[in-house]
């Protein structure tokens, strides 16, 4: 399966959807920062599965049809930052997609992230993480899972992945940067969050309109049947904290 995630940077990019499809062929793709009131029904051979609707920067998914039936979707506002109290930019912040896979004929779960701004702390992200993941094993409990999307965690990511590891799941950055609009926030911004897929590459892609690269997941399931069960607490959500 391939997943692209793209941070338009506040719709910005938009029109280069059909291209990216063009080109990379994509099965699912995650959008962060996309105006959800001016989104195409089609862009290429993808058709929209659903946006936010509660803030004016929200999220998207697009799919293949001919690969990918989708079967659920949910919504969710997590855990404000200051920034989104004040300015408003975001108010759900996952967008989550349990999908039926034509090919493989399995179920998945795939979804957009957007974390916090980087006014924001990093315990504040980590927290958002810890309640998607949660909200997305309420979604396909023990399914196979893949989050993408802007984590907005420039730094200490070492951290992060062992906090993601300990949960059951894998944190796993492109091969190149991502972001490199402020030098000293320069880095991987954008990142892929899995459990129950061996990815087995993260291309980040060429430079378009945004001030994020895109970014290509190249992934499969895994072999062994284990979810993260194991790693699922009696309210759904993983520990991440």
């Amino acid at each position: 399966m391939l997943v692209i995630s793209y941070n338009l940077r506040k719709h910005r990019a938009i029109s280069e959807l059909a291209a990216l499809d063009e080109r990379y062929s994509p099965d699912v793709v995650c959008l962060q920062e996309c105006d959800t009131l001016d989104l195409a029904e089609h862009e290429g051979r993808l058709r929209l599965a659903h946006s936010t609707v509660g803030s004016r920067l929200g999220l998207a998914v697009y799919y293949r049809p001919d690969r990918i039936e989708i079967r659920d979707l949910r919504t969710v506002a997590l855990k404000k930052s200051m920034h989104d109290r004040v300015l408003r930019p975001a108010h759900e912040r996952l967008l989550g997609a349990r999908l039926y896979d034509r090919v493989h004929e399995r179920e998945a779960i795939v979804a957009s992230f957007h974390a916090a701004p980087l006014t924001a702390l990093n315990s504040l992200r980590r927290h958002q993480i810890k309640a998607a993941l949660g909200e997305l094993q309420l979604l396909g409990p023990n399914l196979p899972t893949l989050m993408v999307g802007d984590y907005n965690y420039p730094i200490f990511k070492d951290n992060l992945a062992e906090k993601v590891r300990e949960a059951g799941y894998d944190l796993t950055l492109s091969d190149s940067r991502t972001y490199t609009r402020y030098k000293f926030f320069r880095g991987h911004f954008d990142l892929a969050t899995s459990a129950g897929f061996d990815i087995r590459k993260v291309e980040t892609l060429p430079r378009g309109s945004s001030d994020h690269l895109p970014i290509l997941v190249d992934t499969e399931y895994a072999d062994a049947t284990a979810t993260v069960a194991d790693a699922v607490g009696p309210a759904g959500e993983a520990d991440v904290a």
